[in-house]
């Protein structure tokens, strides 16, 4: 019974304190039972006086409980008026501040060196983020005891933090250095008329309408400085090549692979830069660059709607400006200073004549731009137009069954070679505008395309152009030396240096590097269908490619103009780069 009695009394206890029945029970009971079991009528006390939850005081701030010793050797304290909140504090640590990034104000949100923002979004002033809760937002406080900011303090910090991990790189402290305030103008690009698909990236520009444009080069060198013309060595250096054997190394792939084949590929005639277009309606700009940790990156691309493209190519003398086109009635210029695109559209009296303007070459010189007309009645012609103005000067016919098959640009660029699908070629100087030479090729089945090299050891009245090159429909790949060929003497039926047949389908491409010592020849109609001639020797390298060599079936291929790099497209929309040492 006793037993009973006493359980019944630590009921009675539990459910009561404070009660005037344990006023008689011991200080120190009263306290324990508190400690373990909560005092109700505290913490409710307290809600209803804060009606919210409180961290406990600072350690200096908290009321000091003392305990004293009575006579009898028991304790007696002051604690029975002490709230529950107060009795317990959390031990942190002494409050520091802690360590943050370097900020050139006193103000720990203020910007650095931000711009005006074009647009604010209002709500990010009642956007509340809490930097005690987010363990991972802690380094972004002032001092310890910070919690509550609002959203545009909350962007502030974590831009503060980005650029105190990754520090302003110094090409880019250069430009703000060197930035007038006219440059601070934001550049609107008008959407795309009558487009129904959603609007390019930054990246990318999309046009179909007259009034076009796109970033211009000035602001694409902005980017990490590696674009200084010293980077590429554009001088014709006498590095002798070894025949039969290459020293040809592979280096990493141009960007990424691209959603079609790519059928144009060409370096820039001073910059480290490449440019590709294909079906696709999209030109690429490359920088080559194959330092880690992003290799050969993309700079910029142009799209333009339902225009497949054919031929993309830099203005010959300076680079300056990138003239496209497809199988349509117009081309673009894009003028990479100024970012203007530019649509020519026609050119007067010889409409009929021109129905696409997808094949065309410009001149070394830059002032002539040749185009194969779309007319074959009595042979074919090349419609030759100012490269300034683009306005029709001369037109070069040739006698051929089946019209036009290619024509190449002398090597000082003031006359061509027009070759017929007969295989009937005209020399025409563009100075006295007329042919001055006529000459038939060997064996002629189906001529496929041409390509002329070793500028400057030729006849100087035939542009100075030693090799010339034809390939055919049935793979075979004529070489001439035009070293004894002059204005006057052109042979009717030379004989060829060398006749190549490694190449057992149509031959494709053909192309010469810029010192004269290596012949590229390639067919798109078999896989790894490729060969690397040495000149003069006219011998194929045995060393590559080789039967593990990733080609594919090649679509365009060009050498750097140091000769020193070769690139090479395919149907996968990649490009291969190798470098030759």
């Amino acid at each position: 019974m006793s037993d009973l009695k006493n359980a019944s009394d630590s009921s009675s206890a539990f459910s009561g304190f404070g009660s005037d029945e344990e006023e008689g029970k011991g200080s120190i009971e009263l306290e324990l039972k508190k400690a373990v079991f909560g005092d109700p009528v505290g913490f409710h006390e307290r809600l209803k006086q804060h009606g919210a939850f409180q961290t406990g005081p600072d350690e200096s701030t908290a009321p000091r409980v003392t305990v004293q010793e009575d006579a009898d050797g028991g304790t007696s304290d002051n604690i029975q008026d002490i709230a529950d909140a107060d009795l317990f504090v959390l031990d942190s640590g002494p409050s520091i501040k802690l360590p943050l990034p370097p900020t050139s104000d006193l103000d720990p949100d203020a910007s650095l060196d931000e711009s005006e923002a074009v647009w604010h979004d209002s709500d990010d002033n009642r956007i509340v983020v809490s930097l005690q809760a987010n363990l991972r937002l802690r380094k972004l406080r002032v001092h310890e005891d910070e919690d509550l900011i609002n959203g545009k303090q909350y962007t502030k910090r974590l831009r503060r933090q980005f650029e105190y991990l990754h520090p302003v790189p110094l090409w880019a402290v250069q430009s703000r250095a060197r930035k007038s305030p006219d440059d601070n103008r934001v550049e609107k690009i008008k959407p795309s008329a009558g487009s129904d698909s959603e609007s390019p990236s930054e990246g990318e520009r999309a046009l179909d309408s007259d009034e076009l444009s796109a970033p211009p080069l000035a602001k694409l060198l902005q980017q990490p400085g590696a674009f200084l013309s010293s980077e590429i060595n554009t001088s014709n250096g006498k590095r002798k090549l070894r025949p039969e054997v290459i020293d040809i190394q592979r280096m990493k792939d141009v960007g990424i692979a691209q959603p079609s084949a790519i059928t144009s590929v060409q370096f820039h005639p001073s910059r480290p830069l490449l440019i590709s277009s294909g079906p696709a309606s999209t030109i690429s700009l490359h920088h080559i660059s194959p330092r880690p940790p992003n290799p050969n990156p993309l700079l910029t691309s142009l799209h333009i709607h339902s225009t497949p493209l054919a031929t993309t190519v830099f203005q010959p003398t300076d680079g300056s400006k990138i003239l496209f086109a497809g199988r349509r009635r117009y081309f673009h210029t894009w003028d990479l200073p100024s970012g203007r695109v530019h649509k020519v559209s026609r050119f007067y009296g010889r409409q009929g004549e021109q129905k696409s303007m997808e094949r065309f070459k410009l001149s070394s010189c830059g002032r002539w731009m040749g185009l194969v007309g779309s007319r074959r009645k009595g042979g074919g012609l090349i419609n030759v137009l100012d490269a300034g103005t683009y306005q029709w000067v001369a037109e070069v016919r040739v006698e051929s069954n089946g019209g036009v098959a290619d024509f190449e640009w002398w090597g000082d660029g003031e006359g061509m070679m027009v070759i017929g699908k007969g295989g009937e070629a005209v020399e025409w100087d563009g100075r006295q505008k007329r042919i001055v030479g006529r000459w038939f090729d060997e064996g002629a089945v189906g001529i496929t395309t041409v390509a002329m090299g070793g500028q400057g050891s030729g006849a100087k009245d035939l542009g100075g152009d030693r090799w010339i090159a034809v390939g055919s429909s049935s793979g075979i790949v004529n070489v001439y030396d035009r070293k004894s060929w002059g204005s006057g003497n052109v042979p009717p039926s030379p004989k060829p240096s060398r006749a190549f047949d490694q190449l057992t389908t149509p031959t494709s491409h053909l192309a010469f590097s810029p010192d004269g010592q290596l012949m590229a020849m390639a067919s798109r109609w078999k896989r790894d269908a490729l060969r690397l001639v040495h000149l003069p020797s006219c011998t194929v390298y045995r060393n590559w490619p080789t039967s593990s060599t990733p080609l594919g079936q090649i679509t365009a291929l060009a050498f750097s103009p140091s000769s020193d790099m070769l690139a090479v497209a395919n149907e996968q929309g990649k490009i291969r780069l190798w470098e030759m040492r």
